[in-house]
Formats: C-alpha cells, sequence, structure tokens
C-alpha cells in the first residue's frame, strides 16, 4: 500500500516533468535549479505547486536552493513543514 508521501512525491513528480519541463523526464535527486532546468518563473510555479500539495504556504524566507534544489529536497521540505 502506498503512503501520502509516495502519492505526493508521484504528484510533484508528474508536475516537474509535464508542466514545467514540457515532458522531460527527471530523477529525484537530480538537480532542477543550478543545472538551468528551472528558471524563476518555473520556480515560482513550483513553489504553488508545492503549498497546494503540503497543504501550507511556503515562506519567501523558505525560497531557497537547499529546500528545491531537486524533488527529494523539496519532499524534505514539505515533510519538515508538517506536510498533511
Amino acid at each position: 500500500m502506498r503512503d501520502l508521501a509516495d502519492d505526493r512525491k508521484a504528484e510533484l513528480k508528474r508536475f516537474v516533468e509535464d508542466k514545467l519541463l514540457m515532458g522531460r523526464p527527471v530523477a529525484a535527486d537530480e538537480d532542477l535549479l543550478l543545472s538551468g532546468l528551472l528558471d524563476s518563473l518555473a520556480v515560482m510555479s513550483l513553489v504553488a505547486e508545492v503549498e497546494r500539495l503540503s497543504g501550507r504556504p511556503v515562506p519567501p524566507t523558505d525560497v531557497l536552493v537547499e529546500n528545491f534544489a531537486s524533488l527529494d529536497a523539496i519532499e524534505a521540505y514539505m515533510v519538515s513543514r508538517g506536510a498533511t
């Protein structure tokens, strides 16, 4: 049985691949920011999706490379913020 974290991570992966990277597959540990895969507008869309998936707002002070560098980093961030 899958848990909510697995479902959330899969949904986040689909969002990044389908909406932000136009179908390009991405590994869970692949760098999204420093690699240039995502630009600043894509990051803002990603933040909005993280807010939707986690059920919590993302404060501007949390929009940091270490929190949004990869799918793994984003999931860890959501868990640390008590994602629902």
